[in-house]
């Protein structure tokens, strides 16, 4: 997956999707709330919001296409690395991020 394809997906499928940028970097938003953020730190990787409960598991299942730094301790987000994940799993990732910040009456 590289971002272009992540951007053609959720503009296509996740209503009210906006590129935009979010912290000076390529971002998703809906409704102006940034749910998908394509990272130029040194790590890389794109942020998205998902449950703790789900944060732990994904990092517990020694998947190398999740990862996580410091800075996001204790915070309910994931990074993803796009060229090691399966695209299911982040379609799956890209609409629960997408639904935690789309309004009510997009998200039903």
């Amino acid at each position: 997956m590289t971002w272009d394809d992540v951007t053609a997906w959720a503009q296509a499928e996740l209503p009210e999707t906006e590129v935009a940028t979010w912290y000076r970097t390529p971002a998703l938003k809906v409704a102006g709330k940034g749910y998908a953020r394509l990272r130029t730190e040194a790590e890389g990787g794109l942020v998205l919001f998902v449950g703790l409960d789900e944060k732990a598991a994904l990092l517990a299942s020694g998947d190398p296409a999740f990862f996580t730094t410091p800075h996001y301790d204790g915070h309910g987000s994931i990074l993803v690395h796009l060229d090691r994940v399966d695209p299911q799993q982040l379609r799956e990732l890209l609409t629960e991020s997408w639904r935690a910040k789309a309004p009510a009456r997009l998200s039903t």
